[in-house]
């Protein structure tokens, strides 16, 4: 997987969070005078300057001790400790026993940044190689392995690293270990011309899915090669250009990897439940053996500069123009990062910033925002904005408005509360990240790849900390006031008049080094003194218990709670069972404007006033509205709920519904359908429902609803809209938190005074889905992919019944990575960045469905391998052998379903919705345990009939029709709104 630029580089935290902050204190102030970081025991600087050594003799022999950190008298800390191994593998070790989980990492400091010209994507291309298995891995298996164990697993690359990484049941330790070591020491005998030639093309799909076939998919690419010179390792994108991959050879490949992929460039990093001494035992059994790889110097950060404003531009097929302005800076840690980032955030960082001000507030804007987006070698300082083309004639308005925002700073200056938010945010980010053990192996190992200590919170909470109203002022007279810029314009297609201003700048024709023969790879595998080829075997089952629930309830309100204690954390989540269901069909998209009128003004408290306090807290109160539910979920710290919930109670209960507000809002989600149009995957997706659920009923059509609906909504109709459908009576509320169930209920005790009377809920219509058999068409000129997706109606949802065993079945055809489908389409014929097949279901209807994005000139092709797969195992169902993978995987991962506030918060939901206990999980174990392929194969012949089946197809007409036809089947051709042509 490719990441883009880390826009806040100082908060790189992944996605996910969790426990064991063995010394965060409960008395964490967030106010710019309480916020007390205490410093941490090893200084950064110290560590990065003198790699001070830890004596101790029970460290195993092979390895040296680093770093001990224990966190003793940090607010915010991770422990770990830091070992070096004889072949110059960095070793990050982090106990933490409160889930039977371990999350391995190995991030390798190679990414795009270490290409040369002529030879971009291949940190990217190997990393996809790298998933093709190793002397003792087959092809396909490695997947396989970390499924089966219960696991997950991914593997990302950008410019300056590339890591991969898995979250397993603390007793598959060992077997990651075995297969990580695999592929960084006995890799290359394994690799053949055509796994080369199968992830060369799987790497050209991702770019054609993510960049060529998407609407401003190549900003990334342009505003590169605009901003650096020729050469730079940031003039191309990670993804890299076609024609260097189409140039590259085995040999290429082989000798990338012999340059960047040894144990002294690489750190594994662990966390979880582990025993350290054991664990670096194991190491050392399975890494100790490779040797070490060429020397590796740091990456030299050169500066970067721009005589001129340089504007670029390109025609897209959009809906919205979109204006991008970068400024070059600095680069990551920098001193000067902390003060660009508050400036960030003061220009274009949410409701509080002043392109929300000047451009969205007045509706010129669609969405606006600033970034500072930090890498290795360099940073720079952006703005972007998606201007609304009914407001504005050009984008030269647009860059006008943005570049007078930008200088109103000089007259506002820096508050108090700009430097408060950014602090509090800092914070919080750094607690809400520490409650995953993903999350926090991922801080460790970043900050140790980057900083040369694993350290790195105590120095983010200090810089950020120590900026001053003076510092923010200083950067921004040093790198924007007056500087040059790159000024990237993308208009709809046929309409060049929109740019901002004529190009100065021509993208030059790439001068590639001529290709030189090189000497032929010289490599051998290590030697070891064990057979590495058996598989490791599992330890023993940890034991695993679903969180207790409590329930209560507060002003008639039922309250489903779960309480975490791992972190100071509270969210939860009001839930009133009404959206898109209750809406008329005339009125489509009347529950989601209800729901963003609801997030704007108070009559207490301003959108803007709302955010800055939020975030001063380091709080957040979001909202929506979904077919059958309307939420608004608070994330919180636990010290900070009170202030918190009396915030989102106001939201909640005292809307001021201003006429400007709602013009606003209804116009950008009128912008925001059009916008939709452009985009080839929500195009199938909304026509394949609908095709799936008629007409009938508001859930069949986007949330959004359609242009001719919205334009015809009014604000009374949404004040009647949140009168008659937003109560009490019809809401329940879901907490996961570290406090108690009666704290919780003291702290929910505001909501008493909303007010609401009975409600009568909507009841579905009766339906009729599309012809099987009929293949339903829609034309994208030109498009790079075929967005496919197959399906029929089927089960509604039941936790416990036939829906959930129909799941069970499906895993193996089209549930897993290395499901049947995925493994064609993408693995053996390339087709695809990834297919996959599955039972989705809600309260009272369901739906099968198989989709993929497939290169455009083997649309038919793929549409056959899909049939292909679906009748055989129609036919056939699973092999046992998938059965027993089945259960190996699904009962596995169930040690992964109960870490987070979030993962609990699911949970709960379900129980909520569907009105049934935590013995609904023990239910679940006992069917998967006698699940067999006979019932198996009986449920895919009910389930799975491919002549019950249609097909939506959104392609290209001009090059795909022709050879459609020969599929046999009725074409029926569509609009991008589903309606007949």
């Amino acid at each position: 997987m490719m990441e883009r630029p880390n826009l806040h580089a100082h908060i790189s935290l992944t996605e996910d969070v969790n426990p064991m902050i063995q010394t965060l204190t409960r008395t964490l102030l967030l106010g710019a005078a309480s916020l007390a970081i205490v410093a941490c025991e090893t200084s950064v600087d110290t560590m990065v300057d003198t790699a001070a050594v830890v004596m101790d003799s029970n460290v195993p022999a092979g390895f040296t001790l680093v770093e001990r950190y224990t966190g003793e008298g940090a607010d915010v800390a991770i422990p770990y400790e830091k070992y070096v191994m004889d072949n110059g593998l960095t070793v990050v070790l982090h106990e933490d026993n409160s889930d039977p989980l371990v999350h391995v990492d190995v991030t390798y400091h190679v990414g795009s940044g270490r290409e040369e010209a002529g030879r971009s994507g291949f940190a990217h291309f190997f990393e996809h190689m790298m998933f093709q298995g190793s002397i003792n891995v087959a092809d396909e298996q490695h997947f396989g392995l970390i499924t089966e164990s219960g696991g997950t697993l991914n593997g990302t690359t950008n410019s300056d690293r590339t890591n991969y990484f898995q979250t397993v049941p603390s007793n598959q330790l060992e077997r990651m270990l075995w297969l990580e070591a695999d592929r960084m020491g006995y890799f290359l005998d394994a690799v053949t011309q055509e796994k080369f030639e199968v992830q060369r093309e799987t790497v050209k799909n991702e770019r054609g899915q993510r960049v060529d076939n998407q609407p401003y998919g190549l900003l990334w690419e342009r505003m590169g090669e605009a901003m650096y010179p020729e050469g730079h390792p940031y003039s191309w994108s990670t993804i890299g250009y076609l024609v260097d991959l189409d140039r590259a050879d085995l040999d290429d490949l082989k000798r990338f990897f012999l340059r960047w992929y040894g144990p002294n460039n690489a750190t594994l990093t662990i966390g979880g439940d582990i025993d350290k001494m054991e664990t670096l035992e194991k190491i050392r059994k399975y890494f100790g053996p490779i040797p070490r790889g060429p020397e590796v110097e740091a990456p030299e950060k050169l500066p970067v500069s721009l005589d001129a404003d340089r504007y670029i531009s390109m025609e897209d097929n959009v809906r919205l123009p979109l204006l991008y302005m970068a400024w070059p800076t600095v680069y990551a840690n920098h001193p000067d990062e902390a003060p660009l980032d508050v400036l960030q955030d003061i220009i274009g960082g949410g409701e509080t910033s002043l392109l929300y001000k000047n451009l969205e507030k007045p509706g010129l804007a669609v969405n606006s925002s600033a970034g500072h987006g930090c890498r290795e070698l360099h940073c720079s300082f952006s703005v972007q904005v998606l201007a609304n083309p009914a407001r504005i004639d050009s984008l030269a308005d647009m860059e006008k408005a943005a570049r007078d925002s930008i200088a109103e700073f000089e007259t506002r200056g820096v508050t108090e509360d700009d430097l408060e938010r950014t602090k509090a945010g800092i914070v919080s980010g750094l607690i809400y990240g520490l409650e995953s053990v993903r999350g926090k192996v991922s801080q460790l190992a970043a900050y140790e790849t980057f900083r040369n200590t694993p350290n790195g919170i105590s120095r983010d909470l200090d810089r950020y900390r120590n900026v001053t109203a003076e510092d923010v002022q200083r950067v921004y007279e040093q790198y924007i006031k007056g500087k040059p810029a790159v000024i990237m314009s993308i208009v709809p297609n046929g309409q060049p008049e929109m740019i901002a201003r004529a190009d100065t700048w021509q993208r030059y024709e790439r001068t590639i080094p001529p290709k030189v023969a090189e000497a032929d790879v010289d490599w051998s595998a290590p030697v070891d003194n064990f057979d590495r080829s058996v598989i490791p075997a599992p330890g023993e089952n940890p034991f695993i218990k679903a969180p207790d629930v409590y329930e209560g309830e507060v002003a008639g309100i039922p309250i489903l709670g779960a309480v975490n204690s791992e972190t100071p954390t509270t969210v939860i989540q009001l839930r009133i069972n009404t959206g898109q269901k209750d809406e008329q069909l005339d009125k489509l998209g009347l529950a989601s404007l209800t729901a963003q009128m609801v997030a704007e003004a108070s009559t207490n408290m301003t959108v803007e006033e709302r955010s800055n306090e939020l975030d001063k807290l380091g709080s957040s109160v979001n909202g929506g509205a979904g077919d059958t539910y309307t939420t608004m979920t608070i994330r919180s710290l636990s010290d900070n709920l009170d202030e918190t919930i009396a915030i989102a109670m106001d939201t909640l209960m005292n809307p001021a519904f201003n006429q400007e507000d709602f013009d606003r809002v209804k116009a950008n989600q009128i912008q925001g359908i059009e916008a939709s149009k452009k985009n080839p995957s929500t195009v199938a997706t909304n026509i394949f429902n609908k095709m799936m659920y008629g007409t009938n009923n508001a859930f069949a059509h986007p949330s959004s609803g359609t242009v001719e609906t919205v334009e015809a909504i009014t604000l009374d109709d949404v004040r009647a809209f949140y009168t008659r459908n937003m109560s009490p009576s019809i809401s329940s509320i879901l907490v996961v938190s570290d406090l108690s169930e009666s704290e919780i209920e003291r702290a929910l005790a505001p909501i008493s005074a909303w007010e609401g009377g009975d409600v009568q809920l909507t009841q579905m219509r009766p339906y009729l889905s599309a012809t099987p058999g009929v293949l339903y068409f829609v034309d994208k000129p030109d498009a790079a992919q075929s967005e496919i997706r197959i399906g029929k109606p089927s089960l509604a949802y039941d936790p416990t019944g036939e829906f959930y065993r129909a799941t069970l079945m499906n895993f193996p055809l089209g549930g897993a990575f290395n499901s049947r489908i995925n493994l064609n389409l993408r693995e053996d014929k390339g087709y695809t960045y990834g297919a996959r097949g599955s039972f989705i279901g809600q309260e009272d209807r369901g739906q099968y469905r198989a989709s993929a994005a497939v290169r455009s000139d083997v649309t038919m092709e793929s549409v056959e391998e899909f049939f292909s797969e679906i009748k055989l195992f129609h036919a056939e169902g699973p092999t046992q052998d998938e059965i027993d993978f089945t259960k190996a995987a699904i009962g596995q991962s169930e040690a992964r379903r109960y870490e987070t506030p979030f993962q609990k918060l699911n949970i709960l939901s379900r129980m909520d919705t569907y009105e049934v206990g935590t013995e609904h999980i023990e239910e679940q174990k006992a069917i998967l345990e006698a699940f067999t392929r006979d019932e198996a194969k009986a449920l895919a012949a009910e389930h799975l009939d491919l002549s019950d089946m249609f097909v939506v197809i959104v392609g290209d007409k001009a090059t795909q029709m022709e050879r459609l036809r020969t599929l046999g089947m009725p074409i029926i051709e569509l609009d991008e709104d589903g309606n007949r042509l």
